[in-house]
């Protein structure tokens, strides 16, 4: 699509007060850049941040995400579960657009075939403006998971928003876009 950027801008957010405040190490943020790395072969800006659990902080950092830094592509990870401070789907209410609720059914259903308690996740999809929000879960193994059985619709998603094109490899996911 004309006017699109060239380089994709992606924002890796973890959710976690512990992490937040130093407690332990952030897995799932480097896990969820590695990943963006090795399955994504155009040009990328990565930018990972770890914020506390709290619906309105997440709010205001989806808000400066999307709004200001033009970010394309937001991969949020933590505060899906049922946990009082599992608020993150509902930060992701206040500020969305247009909710994508497939790829939470998506997620969910592949996540199931490995455990029962996929079940407890909230996760969603969200538009917001040119940006792409995806909620995913916290340990590393489960965020494979869930970008791999929702990945392959992203790059067509970004390219009906306006958002910057992304090219994929291949041989690990392939991006669905309709012929014509």
């Amino acid at each position: 699509m004309s006017g699109q950027r060239t380089t994709a801008r992606i924002a890796v957010v973890t959710v976690s007060d512990r992490a937040a405040r130093g407690d332990y190490e952030d897995r799932s943020g480097p896990a969820i850049e590695d990943w963006v790395r090795r399955v994504i072969t155009s040009p990328i800006e990565v930018a990972r941040h770890v914020i506390p659990d709290g619906r309105a902080g997440v709010a205001d950092t989806l808000r400066q995400l999307c709004d200001d830094d033009g970010a394309d592509l937001i991969l949020i990870t933590g505060g899906t579960g049922p946990a009082p401070r599992d608020q993150t789907p509902e930060a992701v209410a206040d500020v969305m657009e247009k909710e994508l609720e497939g790829f939470g059914e998506e997620m969910r259903r592949a996540s199931l075939a490995e455990v029962p308690t996929a079940i407890l996740s909230r996760q969603t999809a969200a538009i917001r403006q040119k940006s792409l929000i995806i909620m995913l879960p916290g340990k590393p193994a489960a965020i494979d998971t869930c970008l791999r059985a929702v990945f392959a619709a992203v790059p067509y998603c970004l390219d009906l928003m306006g958002a910057a094109r992304i090219e994929t490899d291949e041989s690990i996911i392939k991006a669905f876009r309709p012929k014509g």
